[in-house]
């Protein structure tokens, strides 16, 4: 058997499969967030620990004497900062977080991190962070031994290594990701050496071996392997079996991502495509990101008084769009405006609009945002003909034909079953202790494809112009 854990932003969760990909037991543990001030976004290493125990103490009711490899799936980019003791210095700087903004431009100005990283620096990246922690709490920044990323932290603990792979490692901007190893000239840039970095391996390769005590706490056999695993996005690739050139998924979880398997390096950071390694050897994929997502509903719930998925059951038939245009942008955005200070809005309210029309808007305009990173995606010349459609959001049946109308794709929906980044940790466990490669990474049943509908396109076309305009003339008012 093998385990998967994906440490969220939201919670921990953790999967037990069997060799044959059945997944016969789930545990999860919730996390929080803090956020002290505006733009920031912040976790306690220790709270990850925790619910990973939480998570072990619920799987082991199952019986775990036949696993034989465990991997990692995690939240990308959040700087875990360590000192020589490996004793965390402060909270982890989460992927959402902000503050480095001004940072993240002085890095992007040096037209060597674009043509090394293969992708624009992004103040959520984690380069960015230790500039900020240079600059506003400098005697902390001198106590940095090693920084490494949520789920490799989780992995010291598990196995006592340092170690990252190279999808997570390509969200740093400190990584060559054509070569697939750490860059001495932007790791240089940023005031570090190799010493303040993790060892590399690729995510179904061995990283290490689960430490005596906690396999002896929880049941587990000796030398049980813990895989390289992947960035949450990356294992969820391998989840849904989306590894080989063509293959793409959406993901509608806290943010919304538009993924696309490459099986060769194929960067061009103007369009604030994510550029990154795959979580399998000789495999790139190419990522349109948004910040918010299930986010973005959840955020309207909350405002309404309301549960989200009761404000997207009640919405019946799908719908044109109306004249409400709803910007999701409500902590800064990727993909394709590059913009910490951006921030959402509605537009075009009227007497008329209530809270159907409202929730109507907020699931176009999060759709809409999906659209741009299509046409992103498309600017490199990455081709989608289907989409597997994955995360919370995919439960509402509303928002998956909206978003095949809107971006004029069909949508797949897998048969019931979580096939995310815990899934796709598991597989990658499954690689690492049996040696097999991508041929296991095969794509879930299908329960129902979801196919556009013909009579809304041009409608669609129209509401996602209006929302442009709307982005345009409020991007630098918000």
């Amino acid at each position: 058997m093998f385990i998967g854990l994906d440490l969220g932003t939201s919670g921990l969760k953790g999967v037990l499969m069997t060799e044959t990909q059945e997944v016969v037991a789930e545990a999860t543990a919730p996390l929080s967030v803090q956020r002290p001030q505006e733009g920031w976004s912040e976790q306690s290493p220790a709270d990850w620990i925790a619910a990973a125990e939480t998570v072990f103490d619920r799987l082991a009711a199952q019986g775990l004497g036949q696993v034989r490899g465990l991997g990692l799936s995690g939240q990308m980019h959040g700087a875990t900062l360590l000192d020589r003791a490996d004793e965390v210095l402060r909270p982890c700087i989460l992927w959402n977080d902000t503050r480095s903004h001004a940072e993240a431009a002085e890095l992007d100005g040096d037209p060597m991190f674009r043509r090394l990283s293969g992708n624009i620096v992004f103040p959520g990246f984690t380069a960015p962070k230790l500039m900020w922690v240079a600059r506003h709490e400098p005697a902390l920044r001198a106590r940095v031994a090693r920084v490494l990323l949520p789920k490799d932290y989780l992995r010291l603990w598990l196995t006592g290594e340092h170690v990252a792979e190279m999808s997570d490692a390509a969200g740093t901007a400190w990584l060559d990701t054509g070569a697939r190893d750490w860059s001495d000239d932007l790791l240089a840039a940023t005031g570090l050496d190799r010493s303040a970095m993790p060892r590399l391996v690729e995510g179904s390769q061995v990283s290490g071996v689960l430490r005596p005590a906690l396999a002896a706490r929880w049941g587990l056999p000796k030398g049980v392997v813990v895989a390289g695993g992947g960035g949450d996005n990356a294992a969820s690739g391998v989840g849904v079996g989306v590894v080989r050139a063509g293959e793409a998924f959406v993901s509608l979880g806290t943010s919304g991502v538009l993924f696309a398997a490459n099986d060769g390096y194929q960067p061009d950071p103007a369009t604030a495509v994510h550029t990154f390694c795959h979580a399998l050897p000789d495999t790139w994929h190419q990522m349109g990101v948004i910040l918010a997502a299930t986010d973005a509903l959840n955020w309207y719930a909350r405002l309404v008084g309301a549960d989200a998925a009761a404000l997207t059951g009640e919405l019946g038939a799908l719908q044109a769009p109306g004249k409400t245009v709803f910007l999701p942008y409500l902590g800064g955005e990727r993909t394709p405006l590059n913009s910490a200070s951006v921030r959402g809005a509605f537009a075009g309210l009227e007497h008329a609009t209530d809270r159907t029309a409202a929730t109507r808007a907020v699931l176009e305009g999060v759709t809409y945002a999906l659209r741009d990173c299509r046409d992103a995606l498309a600017a490199t010349g990455t081709r989608i003909g289907q989409l597997l459609a994955v995360g919370g959001g995919s439960r509402s049946d509303y928002w998956l034909r909206l978003i095949a109308t809107a971006l004029d794709v069909p949508v797949a929906l897998p048969v019931a079953g979580d096939f995310g980044g815990a899934f796709g940790a598991a597989r990658l466990a499954l690689m690492a202790a049996t040696g097999t490669g991508a041929e296991i990474a095969t794509q879930p049943r299908i329960a129902r494809v979801v196919e556009p509908d013909p009579r809304l396109t041009a409608a669609f076309d129209a509401g996602h112009a209006r929302f442009r305009a709307a982005q345009t003339a409020l991007k630098d008012l918000t």
